[in-house]
């Protein structure tokens, strides 16, 4: 799983970088509304990292997963608040949104090392 991780981060960043490079407009404009939804304001951006978590396990965005997991970590989010924000994509989701959950949980055991063991 650990390879997996990797291969999705190095693709962000490539797509990221080359995006920036060929001066997408359109890219540009999303960084800007991701900085704008993400900003700290009336929820910090801890709470809005953990609402886009369990949007992603809604639809089952792999990437969307990671990304949100590791930027919730960097705000401050622990493990037992990464998984509450899971269990709500699950709730919403249904049995579907537990398939992946599956990959959230994979995530969360690269990111927390204090998660408990199995």
């Amino acid at each position: 799983m650990k390879e997996k991780l990797t291969e999705i981060s190095a693709t962000r960043a490539w797509a990221h970088r080359r995006l920036r490079e060929l001066r997408s407009r359109t890219y540009s404009e999303f960084l800007n509304l991701e900085a704008a939804a993400f900003s700290d304001s009336e929820l910090p951006r801890k709470v809005k990292e953990l609402i886009a978590l369990g949007i992603s396990v809604r639809i089952n965005c792999e990437s969307c997963m990671q990304w949100h997991i590791e930027q919730a970590a960097k705000a401050g989010a622990n493990w037992r608040e990464v998984l509450e924000a899971v269990e709500v994509g699950i709730e919403m989701g249904g049995g579907p949104a537990t398939v992946a959950a599956r990959f959230a949980l994979a995530v969360m055991e690269a990111v927390f090392p204090d998660l408990p063991e199995a």
